[in-house]
């Protein structure tokens, strides 16, 4: 299972993927999110779609569109599962299975006012008086905790209307103890409310009674060897401890947040805001802050939301922070008030729930500065770290600023064109790319024609740096004022000779030059016979290569524009007075050039939008085209 190149960014964001519980965003090129999923473990799981092996057509039809993607991690699957469902539903991707409604955040009902109540699945909260428990990630997530509360709790599940009309016949949960079978009266309304109270805290998160009491049942039968039932208990227990994980994705109190938490690494910080809204995780935001890494963090959190929440109605009802300067807090609530326009409540939580909140978003900043400081990292080793290393390669006496690519492209000969390409810093500077049509040299001749894009390069380039000069401003700004620090041939000795002896004519010798054999990858120095041949994993070899390669793609787009332009070139283009519409006329009438050339007058007069003018123009060109005489109509007979 071989490992695709997806790019450098991509590749970087692969190999820092974490090893924990998540949901990530695939994007397109537009940055839309076309896919949300989850995972328990975002390395093995994101890493998947980006490896070679079989995929589902679905799955590889999205994976097609990927140009990038971006993670939020959990701290458990279940959040990870609840945080999904709201950003699915947020952002509607074009790849996840879609829903209209909100069957997918189901509830537990319970209504106490019914006698003998019992659990059931509801779709949505109503004001009937009843309780509701949850939203829950779906209806199988609902039937597993109803069940989890049926094991410990002996409620009923029929469907039975009381008071009963007439007795009835208990049904076989009664004999396997899993209902106290009110229809037979076998337990009062009294006894049956006393249980309610105890599912109703059960539902309600206060699990530990229960669990003491399950995990005491558990011991005794154990030391009883009673090993199957101990094993039924302890199924309960982890069905429970499972209920347990704290739904911090997704609540029912409808509660508006942001909770703000801050990484440092010492030089750089970084800032995440997770987004709690109608009660849901709906996503979050990461922010850098250059050289705040030293900075006491409730200083720099503390300047932050003055900055982000300048604009009022971004604020949310509550902001919980991972710290604050002391004695801040009260005065930062008030000015939070005062940009609102309404209730604010700020936070920095201790204990809590709220404290996991806190712990979360700062886990996510970490991640993110982690990842965020290797590609910093990676792209300044690839980028001017490589220029640098080259230049000490070279034997050149100063850091080669800008790197020129050029390179020659044609076909037999025909529509030759020569191309520029710019690297500042060791990164593609496309605005500073220039094209040029060979207009002195016939046929292929790849040295020649190299020789005049760099005397046509450095000659516009003397001239307009004179002229800059005289205006009082810097040759960079200019289209060729810019000298290069280094210039790459594409080629080998003989293409770089050709090159360096434009340069030279010039009277331009402060320029260091080389060429790059192809084959071997070789490096060619004017001045030395013998090559320098770098190791490929170097990032100073990558960097010529990446300069070679742009200099030989832009070649290439060049003169296959051209060759297009001039295959799609019609005959009658050529004839004055014949524009496009009657060219349009002509074909669809005629069907092609070569009846075109044979029709008569009265042929072409025929012609919708054709004169006498054009007919003639035509009669013209078909006669110098092929020699024929125009076939003119004999005069009428009166």
């Amino acid at each position: 299972m071989a490992k695709l190149d997806w790019g450098e960014n991509l590749n970087l964001k692969i190999d820092m993927l974490p090893e924990s519980p998540g949901c990530y965003l695939m994007k397109d090129a537009e940055g839309t999110i076309i896919y949300v999923g989850k995972a328990v473990n975002l390395k093995n799981r994101v890493r998947s779609y980006f490896r070679d092996t079989y995929h589902t057509p679905k799955v590889a039809a999205m994976i097609s569109h990927i140009s990038d993607f971006e993670i939020l991690l959990c701290e458990s699957n279940l959040e990870a599962l609840c945080l999904e469902c709201n950003l699915i539903k947020e952002h509607r991707p074009y790849y996840n299975i879609l829903l209209k409604d909100d069957k997918h955040y189901p509830y537990i009902r319970l209504d106490p006012k019914e006698p003998f109540p019992r659990l059931s699945l509801a779709r949505r909260m109503e004001k009937d008086g009843a309780r509701y428990f949850g939203p829950y990630i779906g209806a199988t997530a609902v039937k597993q905790v109803m069940d989890t509360v049926r094991n410990v709790f002996p409620l009923r599940t029929c469907k039975l209307s009381f008071p009963l009309k007439s007795p009835v016949r208990a049904c076989i949960n009664y004999d396997m103890h899993k209902c106290l079978a009110p229809c037979i009266g076998a337990c009062t309304q009294e006894d049956y409310d006393k249980m309610i109270g105890g599912v109703l805290s059960f539902l309600d998160g206060h699990y530990d009674l229960v669990l003491d009491q399950l995990k005491k049942n558990m011991q005794e039968a154990s030391g009883k060897m009673e090993y199957e039932k101990a094993a039924l208990y302890r199924d309960q227990i982890r069905d429970i401890e499972g209920l347990m994980q704290r739904q911090i994705a997704i609540r029912t109190d409808l509660s508006e947040q942001d909770i703000i938490a801050l990484a440092q690494d010492g030089l750089d910080a970084m800032v995440q805001i997770l987004y709690v809204r109608g009660g849901k995780m709906l996503g979050g935001d990461h922010f850098t802050l250059p050289r705040e890494g030293a900075e006491d963090p409730g200083e720099v959190l503390s300047e932050f939301i003055t900055q982000y929440y300048e604009q009022g109605s971004l604020i949310p009802r509550n902001v919980l922070v991972q710290h604050l300067p002391e004695g801040s807090v009260q005065q930062l609530e008030e000015w939070l008030r005062d940009q609102k326009g309404g209730a604010v409540t700020l936070r920095v939580p201790q204990r809590g729930e709220k404290h996991e909140l806190v712990l979360l978003a700062e886990k996510n900043a970490a991640d993110a500065l982690l990842k965020r400081n290797a590609r910093a990292s990676i792209r300044e080793e690839r980028t001017s770290g490589a220029a640098a290393k080259l230049a000490e390669i070279l034997g050149m006496p100063r850091y080669p600023r800008r790197i020129e690519g050029y390179d020659i492209s044609n076909t037999q000969g025909a529509q030759s064109v020569g191309s520029m390409v710019v690297f500042i810093d060791g990164e593609p500077a496309k605005k500073e790319y220039r094209k040029f049509r060979i207009k002195t040299v016939e046929g292929a001749n790849d040295f020649a024609s190299l020789n005049e894009v760099l005397s046509r390069r450095f000659s516009h380039g003397l001239q307009e740096k004179e002229e800059r000069e005289k205006d009082g401003l810097s040759p960079i700004g200019g289209k060729f004022s810019d000298f290069p620090d280094l210039i790459l041939i594409d080629g080998g000795p003989q293409q770089l000779r050709f090159a360096r002896d434009a340069v030279l004519s010039l009277g331009v010798k402060d320029v260091f030059m080389f060429g790059l054999a192809e084959k071997q990858e070789e490096i060619f120095l004017p001045d030395r016979e013998e090559p320098i041949v770098l190791d490929h994993r170097t990032p100073e070899l990558q960097l010529v290569q990446r300069v070679r390669d742009e200099a030989h793609r832009s070649a290439i787009t060049h003169h296959r524009a051209l060759r297009g332009k001039a295959f799609t070139h019609s005959q009658l283009e050529d004839i004055e007075g014949i524009g496009p519409s009657r060219r349009k006329a002509l074909l669809t009438h005629f069907g092609s050039i070569k009846a075109i050339k044979s029709a008569s007058l009265d042929d072409l007069l025929a012609v919708k939008g054709m004169n006498r003018k054009a007919a003639d123009a035509v009669l013209a060109w078909a006669e110098k085209d092929t020699g024929r005489k125009p076939v003119i109509p004999p005069p009428s007979i009166p």
